[in-house]
């Protein structure tokens, strides 16, 4: 816990360990140290964490239904009443998952939780409040003590511990032991060895690995527990701080209001009269198109009067009556025929001529020139008119 800020409460004043701590705790009664403490959660440069004293916490372990899973919240103060010796209504309840039907359990009072409140109000940023005994370290097999002046706080599984009076403590370590199974090994922080080893029963002596310090000393080389039981849950849980956030932007926020108004109108507006101009094109559209192409229904009228443009100018994507009509015209001319009518089909690409000629050679030589020309000629009928001939022709392009 090398980046993390513990702050404690000792015997009613609120005192707190920078990273690495090695003169002791830092009395928030000083100026100086509730100064130093500010400047530390502004910048955000270490993990504030409220060490909840052992003696007002009981951790419990839970195992649940899979029904009840949902419902937890609610249920679990219900759940715990018959356990517990005081009114469930003046208790709060904080609870992890520790695996899927199991789970660990703090139980705190609402008084005590008020109180801690008051006390941080001071300082913003300290949103976890883990109870004492979880910030001790672990390995299984093990249990870890701590003996500070009249307290005692012990540590004996992963979500497992309780803080007492030292005097106390031969008695709960016995009634720990029995239980559950004994632990392999107890580390032992205290400041006199052979006092503090006394305190433990006789049977578990041997096992005992004493070390100099406290419980910031044994925090040094321990991690956050995982999970994390914070206390900070339902009614105490950290909330957003929407009214100060409302407080500094509330100006930002009526001018941004504003301009997106303003900038809604002018879009609107803008709309409006673009809306009005292409009605207004349309119509002009639809009547220049009518001017050019009186009958039928017009789709998209500039590409109707560009294919009807395509058709009588002979580009590239169609043959063209104009392109078709000048090579039949030549044909004709030099076949020393007439042309009396033209019908042009569009879509097929060919015209049906009616022509007079001097005699029936000259309309075969008409024809014959379509096919020199590139065209497909087919007779469809002829008939004598006087002294010519009068030929009815459909002409298209060669395959």
């Amino acid at each position: 816990m090398r980046e993390v800020a513990v702050i404690r409460l000792l015997q009613g004043r609120l005192a707190w360990y920078p990273p690495g701590a090695s003169d002791g705790p830092q009395w928030l009664d000083s100026e100086q140290a509730r100064e130093s403490l500010r400047n530390q959660l502004a910048q955000r440069s270490l993990q504030p964490v409220f060490a909840v004293p052992a003696a007002e916490v009981r951790l419990l372990s839970l195992q649940i239904a899979p029904e009840e899973r949902r419902h937890l919240d609610k249920s679990l103060p219900f759940t715990l009443e018959e356990e517990l010796a005081e009114d469930i209504g003046e208790l709060h309840f904080a609870h992890c998952a520790l695996g899927e039907l199991d789970y660990a359990v703090a139980v705190c009072r609402q008084a005590s939780m008020e109180a801690f409140t008051a006390k941080l109000a001071p300082y913003q940023g300290v949103n976890q409040w883990l109870p004492e005994p979880l910030l001790l370290p672990w390995q299984p097999g093990e249990w870890c003590v701590v003996l500070e002046d009249h307290n005692a706080i012990v540590r004996s599984g992963p979500c497992a511990g309780f803080g007492a009076e030292r005097e106390m403590m031969p008695l709960l370590l016995q009634a720990l032991e029995q239980a559950g199974p004994a632990p392999e090994k107890i580390v032992l922080y205290g400041q006199d060895q052979q006092a503090d080893t006394q305190l433990l029963p006789a049977d578990l002596r041997d096992r005992v690995q004493w070390r100099r310090g406290d419980l910031y000393a044994a925090m040094l080389i321990a991690e956050l527990p995982e999970p994390t039981l914070n206390l900070r849950q339902g009614d105490w849980a950290v909330r957003l701080p929407l009214r100060r956030w409302w407080q500094d932007w509330r100006k930002v926020a009526v001018l941004f209001a504003v301009a997106v108004g303003v900038h809604m109108l002018s879009t609107y507006m803008e709309y409006r009269q673009l809306r009005a101009e292409n009605l207004a094109l349309r119509t002009a559209v639809q009547e220049t198109y009518r001017k050019a192409m009186p009958r039928g229904a017009v789709v998209d009228a500039e590409k109707q009067l560009r294919r009807q443009l395509d058709t009588l100018s002979g580009s590239s994507g169609s043959s063209g009556f104009v392109s078709m009509m000048a090579r039949v015209g030549n044909v004709v001319a030099e076949g020393k025929g007439s042309i009396v009518s033209i019908n042009y089909n569009d879509k097929a690409q060919e015209m049906r001529l009616n022509l007079l000629a001097a005699n029936y050679e000259s309309v075969e030589r008409i024809r014959a020139g379509f096919a020199a020309n590139g065209l497909q000629a087919t007779l469809e009928n002829s008939s004598a008119q006087g002294d010519q001939v009068r030929a009815r022709l459909r002409v298209g392009e060669g395959s």
